[in-house]
Order: C-alpha cells, then structure tokens, then sequence
C-alpha cells in the first residue's frame, strides 16, 4: 500500500511536512540526546527535529526498505540523523535508549499498536516523552473526507473501504491508548492545517499514484465511472470551475505522555 515512496511523497509528501513543524512543537522535544521516529517513512518529521535542534541524534525505523532508502538519499542532516528498517512492534533497541519518541501519522497503520507503544516506552528513558499524531480521517481531515463522501455518492461499496474506519482518528482515542500503556501526564489536542491545491487537478491526480486506502481504492474503479467520481468530487468540493483554487482544512489528533520515573 505505501511501497512507493516516491509517490507517496507526490501524495501526501505536501501534508506531512506542513504537520511535522506542529508535532514538533507540541512534543517539546528536549535539547540533546538521542530521539526516535517510528514509522520515519520519507524523513519528514526526522528533518524536522534535526532542522529545529541541533543538539539531538535522530533514529529513523520504517518497516520499508525502499522508504528508507528514499529517506537516506534525502537527507541533508546525515551527521545527527540516520534510518533503518525496524517493526515498530519489536525494536531492536535496548532499554532506556532514546530520550524521547516520536510518531507521525503513522500509529493507526501499525497491527498492533499497543504493543507499539508498549515496545516505545521501553526503549525511552523514564520520565521521557512519547508523542504521536493521525489524521482526523472521520470528519475534519477534509481532503479524504471529500473523496470518500463523493465516492459513497456513486459506488455503494466505497463505504467498507471508507477510511473513517480507521482505528484511533477520533477525539480521545489516542489519549485513552496511552493512558491504558501506564504513560503519565496524557495530554491530547488536535493540531490545525490548511492545505491549498492550484486546481482540481492538482487535487484529483495524486490519487491515482496507488497510496494508501484512497489510492488503493480509485484503482478498483472501473475506467468508465471515473468520470462520475471525478464528478462527485468537483461537487462535494464545491467548486463552479475546475480551475479554481481548494483550501481545505485538516486536522491531526496528537497525543504526548511521559514514561512513568518508577
């Protein structure tokens, strides 16, 4: 589903990098140490930390080779950050290894991530901080949303593959699985963006680049109710012309907890 990185980051590349500089934020990453990104995918939220802090070390894991070699080959920080191919459900680290962790958009696509977490808080030092953040995919993260309502419009069957099913989107869910992992000082709040596309196109076509759900989806359409699907979503965006510019909101729910001293 994510195996191109490259058109992941044609696809969603625009979105994660407008996040990563408010995860970071929110995080309150400390000054020196070492840190690490589950789930680093294109390097994106690594870059991040590394451009804002110059004192850390990051260690990226992505269970993708190519992700990782996408990231490696990018990356301008290659003295303070590194990545490697790691399941995020067994690190090979050793206890109390980082002083913090980090995840961006990427926990609700983890098999297990209880365990994920589990596994993250004991490679953090006690009294660190583990932070993460998804997309709001059931109501305010509205490009997805925009598809998918334009899809159940036309094709019945959209509604199984709808990613308003997605686990830990919703208010609450995140916090409440951190809480369950014994992290203290829980603290969830949504993080606000808005992402701006010069035409339809320019919102239409990165979906037919096959990533994630949506893309794994619109490859199901046959070729000849694409024209109603491309239609339906011209009107869920409300848009009189398919030259006009989308600004669409979006919004991640973010956690942060600290791994109890004790």
């Amino acid at each position: 589903m994510f195996g191109n990185a490259e058109a992941y980051d044609r696809f969603m590349g625009r979105w994660s990098r407008t996040v990563a500089p408010l995860l970071v934020d929110f995080a309150g990453v400390p000054d020196a140490g070492r840190v690490l990104d589950i789930g680093s995918g294109i390097g994106t939220l690594a870059f991040e930390i590394a451009k804002r802090v110059q004192g850390l070390h990051v260690i990226g894991i992505d269970p993708s080779k190519e992700f990782v070699a996408y990231a490696m080959s990018r990356n301008p920080f290659r003295d303070r950050t590194s990545f490697q191919v790691g399941d995020a459900q067994d690190l090979q680290f050793a206890d109390g290894t980082f002083i913090g962790s980090l995840s961006l958009l990427v926990f609700n696509f983890i098999p297990d991530p209880e365990r994920a977490l589990r596994e993250a808080s004991r490679v953090t030092q006690r009294g660190g901080r583990i932070t993460a953040a998804v997309w709001d995919y059931g109501e305010l993260m509205r490009m997805l949303r925009a598809f998918w309502d334009a899809a159940g419009d036309v094709d019945v069957r959209a509604e199984k593959f709808d990613e308003k099913h997605m686990p830990l989107c919703r208010a609450g869910e995140l916090s409440q699985l951190w809480k369950q992992a014994g992290l203290e000082n829980v603290h969830e709040q949504p993080l606000d963006i808005t992402m701006r596309f010069d035409s339809l196109a320019d919102y239409w076509e990165p979906f037919f680049l096959g990533q994630g759900p949506a893309g794994a989806y619109i490859r199901r359409v046959e070729a000849d109710h694409l024209p109603l699907l491309r239609s339906a979503v011209k009107r869920r965006l409300g848009l009189a012309s398919e030259s006009d510019a989308i600004s669409l909101p979006a919004r991640v729910w973010a956690v942060r907890g600290t791994v109890p001293a004790h």
